[in-house]
């Protein structure tokens, strides 16, 4: 829909949106830009893996709600035994809203990530319906988290629906449906603003081809409704076709969200890497999730300027099984895969990845999600004996 207007004056919502999301850019560079990219290259080599010269690397932790301890305690082991060079700084998050943030993660979680440059966390749960200011649309403002990253792999050896599923989901992640701009109109009538704006969707299809470039993918998908939203969509997909022509190798394609959800599901080697608003990339990733067996076995990533990165398991809390030793800690674990590539540290993360996948393909070792009967604590010596 177009920008709401009165007496030819920008709503006061809106005006406080842009005025926050103007003043928290102005002094940062896009990290999908090729002078950025080199500064996040520089920054990764300087800290990447060797045998000859290992640097300590401090990653901030959030272990999260829930199971989330139990599953970052098994990462903690993991890196332990594999030797990895982290030191985690861990930070929980409080038992009252820091006014500082406006929420239950205090600043110093925040300035934790900020100084570090990258994190891994877990679960977090925000109780519904009570006015709380959601954890994670916190730290993604807060810090900047422009582009949220699943890649989506079939497991060898965990049979699904579905063999040999590729395909990366890129979404915005700062703003569209998720601005946060609700209010009343009347009794009875509530409003809720749908915010896209050219920087930010300028910036996620510059990562999105940029990613694709850089990991040898042939096509981007563009995912959209803008037959319907056609100012607010087709303002995405204007961005989106200025950068693709800056791409000539890579094949650039629109889908409207509905043709894609339904062609996912029909064959998902269709797609590659896909592109989308806030909204529709917090539905396609999980759609996507599904076809490779569940959350808990999806990794994600979140991206900011100048390589800050925060890595993620993207499943809930399951406060069911909180403390019975029967969690699944293989998505915080791909994620953390991806946190020490995102670091350069190719080498623990390849051996930490193909440790994962042997576990599970033996089928001996699994957790109950996965069809088998193993503790979390069992799952994870499994995982260590196969290093």
């Amino acid at each position: 829909m177009a920008l709401r207007q009165t007496g030819g004056r920008v709503s006061p919502f809106l005006r406080r949106y842009l005025q926050s999301t103007s003043s928290s850019s102005c002094n940062r560079s896009l990290a999908a830009t090729p002078a950025a990219a080199a500064t996040s290259q520089r920054r990764t080599s300087e800290r990447s893996f060797s045998s000859e010269a290992r640097k300590t690397i401090t990653a901030t932790l959030f272990p999260g709600d829930g199971i989330g301890p139990e599953i970052a305690t098994s990462v903690k082991e993991v890196f332990k035994a594999a030797d990895v060079p982290i030191e985690w700084e861990e930070h929980y998050i409080d038992t009252k809203v820091d006014p500082r943030t406006g929420s239950f993660l205090t600043w110093e979680s925040m300035e934790s990530v900020r100084r570090n440059g990258i994190g891994l966390k877990g679960p977090m749960t925000t109780p519904i319906g009570k006015g709380h200011k959601s954890l994670n649309l916190t730290l993604r403002k807060e810090l900047g988290l422009y582009a949220n990253v699943r890649p989506c792999l079939s497991i060898p050896g965990y049979r699904t629906r579905y063999d040999g599923v590729d395909l990366v989901t890129i979404r915005e992640n700062t703003e569209g449906e998720y601005s946060g701009l609700e209010h009343q109109v009347v009794s009875g009538v509530v409003e809720s603003l749908k915010i896209i704006t050219r920087q930010a969707s300028k910036r996620v299809a510059e990562y999105a081809f940029h990613y694709a470039q850089q990991h040898g993918r042939k096509r981007v998908s563009a995912i959209h409704k803008a037959n319907i939203m056609k100012k607010t969509d087709g303002l995405f997909l204007q961005c989106c076709r200025e950068v693709a022509e800056l791409y000539p190798d890579i094949v650039y394609e629109e889908v409207i969200i509905d043709n894609c959800c339904m062609m996912l599901v029909k064959n998902p080697a269709l797609f590659d890497v896909l592109v989308m608003p806030n909204l529709y990339g917090d539905i396609i990733s999980d759609l996507c999730a599904g076809l490779i067996g569940g959350l808990g076995l999806t990794p994600s990533g979140n991206i900011g300027e100048n390589g800050l990165a925060l890595m993620e398991a993207v499943h809930g809390t399951a406060p069911d099984i909180a403390g019975k030793n029967m969690a699944n800690p293989t998505a915080l674990l791909l994620s953390s895969v991806m946190m020490l590539q995102h670091l350069g540290l190719n080498e623990p993360a390849e051996q930490i990845h193909s440790s994962i996948l042997k576990t599970i393909a033996e089928g001996k070792w699994r957790t109950g999600d996965l069809g088998g009967t193993a503790t979390t604590t069992e799952y994870t010596k499994a995982l260590i004996d196969n290093l």
